[in-house]
């Protein structure tokens, strides 16, 4: 498993590198946001781990550009922003996890970790799978925005369980429910998934 560390604090960096590297995965270590897009471009990664506040740019715009670009890898902020703006940002440019300075190193660890685990696992519904960071449907890749994409896969990793409104919410750039809406009628069409709104809680995807 491939980790890219966007950091530009050395000390931290240093210390994320050894214990990452200790664990087994291959971590590859930037300090800023060219250099990170630079990586982005030349590798394929499992998960991200993003600083916001960069020396020569933000953070959420940097996942923002890469959801934009449907790269829909895993990424977690690591960040000393502890305000309600920033967490909501985070989550409406399609981060998967907020992680607030300082943390205990294994409380890292562990999130890591079940997030890899579950993305490492080979997920269907009718004739859709999620396998390897990539959508199929009949065995063939397909291409959806950046933005369905992420949404189904949180209904997908919770199919037949209801997901809370909220909780998709959070995932948009614009959260409303009607824009909501708008995503999971598409997803419902182009994936033939089955969907259903259970009104005033959330969505929840059929098991098929």
């Amino acid at each position: 498993m491939k980790i890219l560390l966007v950091e530009d604090d050395t000390l931290l960096g240093e210390t994320l590198e050894d214990i990452l590297r200790a664990d087994g995965y291959t971590l590859v270590w930037v300090t800023s946001f060219e250099g990170a897009l630079d990586a982005t471009f030349e590798e394929r990664f499992d998960l991200y781990l993003l600083d916001v506040n960069l020396l020569d740019g933000n953070g959420f715009e940097l996942l923002k550009a890469l959801r934009q670009a449907n790269d829909t890898t895993p990424a977690f902020f690591i960040t000393a922003l502890s305000d309600m703006a920033s967490l909501q940002e985070a989550f409406a440019v399609g981060a998967d996890d907020y992680i607030k300075k300082p943390f205990a190193i294994e409380e890292l660890r562990i999130r890591i970790h079940a997030k890899l685990q579950a993305r490492a696992k080979v997920l269907r519904h009718g004739t859709v799978t999620w396998e390897h960071n990539a959508l199929y449907k009949e065995g063939k890749p397909i291409d959806i925005p950046a933005m369905q994409r992420q949404i189904f896969l949180l209904l997908l990793e919770n199919q037949g369980h209801v997901v809370d409104m909220q909780h998709l919410l959070d995932l948009l750039e614009s959260p409303t429910e009607q824009a909501l809406r708008v995503h999971i009628n598409k997803i419902k069409t182009t994936l033939d998934a089955h969907i259903t709104n259970i009104r005033g809680v959330g969505y929840r995807l059929e098991t098929r």
